[in-house]
């Protein structure tokens, strides 16, 4: 009989114990207590502004491109190793969308980041509308053991909620100049 191991929490250790989890967990961002996403989106938000110093358009292409990749693997091994189809303590979904959005917003004001932070946060927590279709495209069966599509699930509704914050970004500008 295939029995699924009971889930695994994250922690500290789990995250030191392989690369993939270091980066899934954003760097430990991922292990608060208290709204992991958000805590990762404000990392990630940082951690753009840090970047940005040495990195410029081009390289932040690649940097997503590369991220996104490497990050699919890292958040299906993660999610394998927790057990879980998409555990909270994996954020590397928010950082690399919320990278996504500076990356087409910037450079701008600390207004803009802010609408364009809250705008992420607000799409990937409530899960309206085209988001949730996202959420749900990739779920595995009851009882089913993460994989490779759960995986690309974790990153691909937050890819959408990146997406939705541009289009209402956009939308804004237009109407209000």
């Amino acid at each position: 009989m295939n029995s699924v191991a009971p889930p695994r929490r994250a922690s500290a250790r789990l995250m030191l114990s392989h690369p993939a989890h270091w980066l899934s967990f954003g760097f430990g961002s991922g292990l608060s207590p208290v709204a992991p996403g958000t805590a990762g989106t404000l990392w990630a938000w940082l951690a753009f502004l840090v970047l940005s110093h040495w990195f410029g358009p081009a390289a932040w292409g690649a940097v997503l491109a590369g991220g996104l990749g490497v990050g699919w693997w890292a958040c299906t091994r993660t999610a394998q190793a927790m057990g879980t189809a998409d555990p909270g303590a994996i954020v590397w979904d928010e950082v690399i969308a919320f990278w996504a959005v500076l990356w087409v917003v910037m450079p701008a004001g600390f207004a803009a980041q802010l609408a364009a932070f809250a705008l992420f946060r607000y799409f990937d927590a409530a899960k309206p509308g085209p988001v949730a279709w996202a959420d749900s495209l990739f779920k595995g069966r009851p009882g089913e053991p993460p994989g490779w599509r759960q995986g690309w699930g974790i990153l691909f509704d937050d890819l959408v909620a990146a997406l939705c914050t541009l289009l209402v970004l956009a939308l804004w500008r237009v109407v209000v100049g």
